[in-house]
């Protein structure tokens, strides 16, 4: 279907054909189980680490493990999503996303026989690899063969279909750990519960059946692939030409957002998780009668006595947050397409900044009631998750079909070196800072998204480039 067909009056989901919603739920499927294989390290890194260390969930040596884990994890993303995107311009879509796919899930599934922290942020390394390839891969395919009306939206469609992929993880776990009989049965036959919840991420390899099925490339890709075989100007995933006068603005800018987004994600909104953890821990120190003052060792057996009660009230607090952000991603698409690209990631950063102020200056610190907090953690779920829509809506506009998976892939990924430098810096530390603590050093990032998107190119209502 021409793009230039498509008139601006009729509602974006209008003429959708029954591949092109096949394409949104394959790719969607794909970045679910890409999330879950993310966040099933987050959901069981206070059980995960502490097994593999032998210490205390707030032993000093688990928050460095963690941050080195994640520092590896990043790192991962940033090379795999550049190499895949590249291979996705020169290879094809559907192909490489099989690749990116199986990737993820067998290392994902072999974390579960993790016995050292080593082997786990090894392995963090080469299932974020994956990770990153199947985002640039997926976004650039469903934005090729979305006509333009739709694009914005089935686009943020397909970056909110994530938060199931965090709620996937949330239920494992909470399942796994959070439900004391099952998590006793599993203990008593030698089983850490953590690492069933690793091993089911070996379940995304069934979906490149489908795929290898199903899907077939882009005409838009079809099309470059012949130009490029004609005209050597017109060579696919060239990763040099991103820095051209043609496009440098737009990979800096673009970089430039999608670091602020992943540290202030990795660094800051997942730890609104604890907002109903802390507030169980002080309420089961307070049940046993355990003062303030108390002996560390003394506090850490009765938290480790009220273990399952303490993971709900996290994995509560994942899923509510969780919520909030998908909704704000879902509605990524439709706020830019009245306020424009620009506008909308102008609102979503500023919004995100005074949020994590209410969260972590305010709410957390002052022991807010379980009302205001499960009020208040999708209301910031909403706002410092929900610009990460925007990447895939905005960054694919932004290149030619030729360079479509190298540039998108390359933007949203090589924010994750960024990222990574801040979670080793914090690794690196003497007296490595709380979450909470680290959340707020990140917060002003998120005004300086502000000022940056105010040099960035205004894609509303264009074609994609050819």
């Amino acid at each position: 279907m021409p793009l230039n067909t498509e008139t601006s009056n009729r509602p974006w989901y209008s003429g959708i054909t029954r591949y092109q919603w096949m394409v949104l739920i394959v790719a969607s499927l794909g970045w679910v189980f890409d999330i879950f294989e993310g966040q099933i390290f987050v959901a069981s890194m206070r059980d995960a680490m502490p097994d593999l260390i032998g210490v205390s969930p707030d032993h000093a040596s688990v928050r460095i493990w963690n941050d080195r884990a994640f520092g590896f994890f990043l790192l991962g993303g940033a090379f795999g999503g550049v190499v895949f995107g590249m291979i996705s311009d020169r290879i094809g879509r559907a192909r490489t996303m099989i690749f990116t796919i199986l990737f993820y899930s067998l290392f994902t599934c072999l974390s579960a026989f993790s016995e050292e922290p080593w082997h786990m942020v090894v392995l963090r390394f080469l299932v974020a690899m994956g990770v990153g390839g199947e985002w640039a891969v997926a976004s650039a395919m469903v934005a090729e063969v979305m006509p333009k009306r739709s694009r914005p939206v089935m686009s943020s469609i397909f970056h909110a279909s994530s938060v199931f992929g965090t709620l996937l993880a949330v239920a494992a776990i909470y399942l796994l750990i959070g439900n004391p009989e099952l998590n006793a049965r599993l203990t008593g036959k030698g089983i850490d519960g953590w690492r069933v919840g690793f091993a089911i991420g070996v379940l995304p390899a069934f979906l490149t059946l489908w795929i290898r099925w199903k899907l077939h490339e882009p005409e838009s890709w079809t099309a470059a692939r012949d130009r490029a075989m004609q005209d050597d100007t017109q060579r696919t995933g060239r990763l040099g030409e991103l820095f051209s006068a043609a496009h440098r603005r737009n990979t800096l800018i673009g970089v430039t957002l999608s670091t602020i987004g992943l540290v202030t994600f990795w660094g800051g909104h997942i730890y609104g998780k604890n907002a109903l953890m802390r507030q169980a821990q002080a309420e089961v120190l307070k049940m046993e009668n355990i003062g303030a003052d108390a002996d560390k060792k003394i506090k850490d057996a009765v938290l480790e006595k009220h273990k399952s009660e303490i993971k709900r009230a996290e994995m509560t607090s994942m899923a509510l947050n969780t919520t909030g952000a998908g909704l704000g991603l879902m509605l990524f698409g439709g706020i830019s397409i009245r306020l424009g690209r620009k506008g909308a990631f102008v609102l979503y950063h500023a919004m995100a900044f005074v949020m994590m102020l209410v969260m972590f200056q305010w709410l957390i610190p002052n022991d807010a009631s379980k009302g205001v907090l499960m009020v208040c953690l999708p209301v910031f779920g909403f706002f410092t998750v929900g610009m990460h829509a925007g990447y895939a809506v905005y960054f694919p506009e932004l290149y030619p079909t030729r360079l479509r998976g190298t540039g998108t892939g390359f933007c949203f990924n090589m924010g994750r070196l960024g990222t990574a430098g801040a979670f080793f810096g914090f690794a690196a530390m003497t007296n490595p800072p709380t979450p909470e603590t680290k959340a707020m050093w990140l917060a002003p990032l998120f005004l300086l998204g502000v000022v940056v998107v105010l040099f960035a190119k205004e894609t509303r209502n264009e074609e994609l480039p050819e």
